[in-house]
């Protein structure tokens, strides 16, 4: 397609607005229109390149249309494009037997699924058969997805879509997450820990699960003090409640680690996994040990989950991870990325507060005392550096918090680039 035939960032707008339902939003006053990929770059309409900070919500950590991946994915698409889990096909089994060896402890078993949404729903679903208990716990400020269910135990007010949706219940209680600004962290992390001891004492035995991702993205970058999860851990096995990891955005080599739940050496009961391990092939997962999969034993089944197109695909990321050593990258990386943006933040103290984040997935908050001031300079940032050439993101309870969470494949050099421009769009805003 050349450029007289692409209808323009106006053209998709108008379409949108006549065909796409009014809740779906864009970042951006002035978009472009992004027609072409290749590893940390995106492409406009008009040629432009940008530098890819955000990896679609770190989506495409392998890179947008790797060639080591999409050539594979190319020739399971040509050989065998779909049939479900009640025939034979060879490729789900091997990605399930490959996850095996990189899941924490003695998670073993995998049922496939398409989005991260359906994977949280599906753990849930476990945990509850498993235990034969109904309620959950779920952290302030997280995001577990769209479904009704994982609505439920979301804590970000944006995404709990439905307003009939309940604050909170006899199924879900919600604790304080291990962070506030103006406590220490582990001043935060002793709170949530005494919330947590509460809701055990006052009705532990009624409890299935805890739901909770490790680093939250959605609701700022919240890294928790390593003692944290461990404790957590250990509090609920006396209760014999059930821990989810939501492994979603954090897994897959990320944070520097295979999981983040590998940072702090806990094993959780349950994880869920999507978006980095399809590379944008919609892909997901909840996986879990012998013991609790054993529960799950009606017939069910994921019309799309591990068709061979995504499994192939699947394989051909885990490949390109361990062969490339994108954990260990993105551990590198995300110190050099991370003590720039400190510096950064020493040279404007008026608009960062802070600087958070682990490997590849940082954030940093904007105006912490004033979130609408932040937000609004979050907005011009992005567009400053949309401008300069680069994509970033944002997040954080009040829209204050820029994203970096960029494909593992960036290289030093697009990292100093990067900091360059923001330091000038810092001073320009």
């Amino acid at each position: 397609m050349n450029m007289q035939q692409y209808i323009g960032p106006e053209g998709i707008l108008s379409k949108r607005g006549q065909y796409f339902y009014p809740c779906t939003s864009y970042f951006y006053r002035n978009p472009p229109q992004l027609v072409k990929g290749e590893m940390q770059y995106l492409y406009g309409h008009d040629g432009k390149c940008y530098t890819d900070f955000f990896a679609g919500v770190s989506v495409v950590a392998s890179g947008h249309c790797n060639p080591e991946i999409a050539e594979r994915t190319a020739e399971q698409l040509k050989t065998l494009q779909h049939t479900c889990t009640i025939y034979l096909t060879q490729p789900n089994v091997d990605l399930a037997e490959r996850l095996a060896g990189v899941l924490p402890g003695k998670l073993s078993r995998t049922f496939f699924v398409n989005s991260g949404s359906e994977a949280n729903e599906g753990a849930l679903l476990l945990a509850r058969l498993h235990t034969k208990r109904r309620g959950f716990i779920a952290l302030e400020q997280g995001l577990h997805g769209r479904t009704y269910l994982t609505m439920s135990v979301t804590g970000l007010k944006m995404w709990r879509s439905d307003p009939q949706l309940a604050e909170t219940g006899e199924d879900v209680t919600f604790i304080p997450r291990p962070y506030e600004f103006g406590l220490s962290q582990d001043e935060a992390a002793r709170r949530s820990i005494g919330a947590l001891k509460k809701v055990l004492e006052e009705k532990g035995h009624e409890i299935a699960a805890m739901i909770a991702e490790p680093i939250q993205g959605n609701g700022g970058m919240i890294v928790p003090p390593d003692w944290y999860f461990p404790e957590v851990k250990s509090l609920l096995e006396q209760y014999g409640i059930l821990l989810i990891a939501d492994e979603i955005q954090t897994g897959f080599g990320r944070t520097g680690r295979m999981f983040a739940m590998d940072l702090w050496g806990v094993e959780p009961d349950i994880v869920t996994m999507a978006k980095a391990l399809g590379s944008g092939i919609p892909v997901a997962a909840f996986a879990s040990t012998d013991e609790i999969a054993a529960s799950f034993n009606k017939p069910s089944a994921s019309t799309f989950g591990g068709n061979p197109v995504s499994s192939a695909t699947a394989l051909a990321v885990l490949d390109y991870i361990e062969s490339h050593s994108l954990a260990e990258r993105a551990e590198h990386l995300g110190d050099l990325l991370k003590s720039g943006l400190q510096e950064l933040a020493g040279r404007y103290p008026d608009m960062i507060s802070e600087v958070r984040g682990a490997g590849l997935m940082i954030g940093v908050e904007l105006c912490a005392e004033d979130s609408e001031r932040g937000a609004v300079l979050v907005d011009d940032l992005l567009e400053e550096m949309k401008d300069r050439g680069f994509i970033i993101g944002k997040n954080g309870v009040g829209r204050n918090v820029l994203a970096f969470q960029p494909p593992l494949v960036i290289t030093e050099d697009d990292i100093r680039e990067m900091l360059s421009a923001l330091s000038a769009s810092l001073s320009s805003v």
